[in-house]
């Protein structure tokens, strides 16, 4: 007899359930900041107000992904029945490390990309302390790697969201349900 699709055995536990899709929404938030940021004029409050909350949902994905990760290393991974090839089991795996890496070394390389640039994240009136000293070259280096980074990213987190659909729509098994509500 088959595992019902949603048995708490089959799926992944509802904390880390509720912190992928919380992270999810962070990430649409730090991506809707840093692309509606053009539409204000360069040193207006308004640019200024989307670049703060651009660093404040930045720092809260790194944050946020460091329980999740204690939590999905100390938790089994729910099987996918039907099992799916070994090939796409390592590629799952990969996705899982990029995704992960995104979401840790975009958020640190951005706080030392301010530091480097001579400010520090501010979360209300609290600023953050800076890391490095300011340092133009290094700031232009690590630009270009948060940038870089986080254009991938768009990449990685489509593709991520297409592998479920395949799963779901077309090798019909639970890989999506693993991840979803009870409800």
């Amino acid at each position: 007899m088959a595992a019902p699709m949603f048995s708490t055995r089959a799926r992944y536990r509802p904390i880390l359930i509720g912190l992928h899709w919380l992270t999810l929404l962070l990430l649409v938030g730090v991506y809707a900041t840093i692309e509606l940021r053009g539409l204000f004029p360069r040193g207006s409050d308004a640019r200024q107000l989307i670049k703060s909350a651009h660093f404040f949902l930045g720092i809260s994905v790194f944050a946020l992904t460091l329980p999740r990760l204690l939590v999905r290393l100390s938790s089994p991974t729910p099987p996918i029945t039907p099992p799916p090839p070994a090939w796409q089991k390592r590629a799952a795996g990969a996705m899982a490390l990029s995704l992960y890496g995104l979401m840790l070394a975009t958020p640190v390389l951005g706080y030392l990309l301010l530091n480097a640039e001579g400010t520090s994240p501010a979360l209300g009136s609290w600023t953050l302390p800076s890391l490095i000293a300011a340092q133009e070259t290094l700031g232009d280096s690590l630009k270009e790697w948060h940038e870089t980074i986080a254009v991938a990213g768009y990449g990685l987190i489509g593709l991520h969201a297409l592998a479920a659909l395949y799963h779901h729509y077309v090798r019909h098994d639970d890989t999506l349900m693993r991840m979803a509500s009870r409800r």
